[in-house]
């Protein structure tokens, strides 16, 4: 039994709301690039290829000169800035991304016949942008 001064029910207090007077977002700056339309993307093979050979440029300390199995595309020599991230020997039988249809580019008295891509981690680690699993030679990246 309660007495009878005593309230049934106790009413809850009631609850202050405090508004926020700011609320700020950090943004971290995004680098500035220049963006490109879908069909111009269409417009690059990326092909999957196998590196057969390797050995560096003679009067280069940064380039190496790749033989590139791309099935289909045909056997290619590439040069590729990478002699301060790779030894010649370690790049030999990997898989890798390359771009088939740049024009071919002279360096260094030899013609380039396409570009392998890369990740660079910081300003001196570059890492080959390979997929997962193999695929054949010259398979297409969509």
């Amino acid at each position: 039994l309660t007495k009878l001064d005593e309230p049934l029910f106790i009413r809850p207090e009631p609850q202050v709301i405090v508004e926020a007077t700011e609320i700020t977002e950090i943004k971290k700056e995004q680098p500035a690039m220049d963006t490109i339309s879908i069909d111009d993307f269409s417009k690059i093979h990326l092909i999957t290829g196998t590196i057969l050979a390797c050995e560096p440029v003679t009067g280069s300390n940064k380039l190496l000169k790749l033989t590139v199995d791309c099935g289909t595309y045909g056997e290619r020599t590439i040069l590729s800035g990478v002699a301060g991230s790779f030894k010649p020997e370690d790049l030999i039988n990997k898989q890798g991304i390359f771009v088939a249809n740049l024009p071919p580019r002279k360096m260094m008295g030899m013609e380039s016949q396409g570009m392998m891509l890369l990740a660079e981690a910081d300003s001196s680690t570059l890492r080959r942008v390979t997929i997962e699993g193999t695929v054949p030679n010259g398979t297409r990246l969509r």
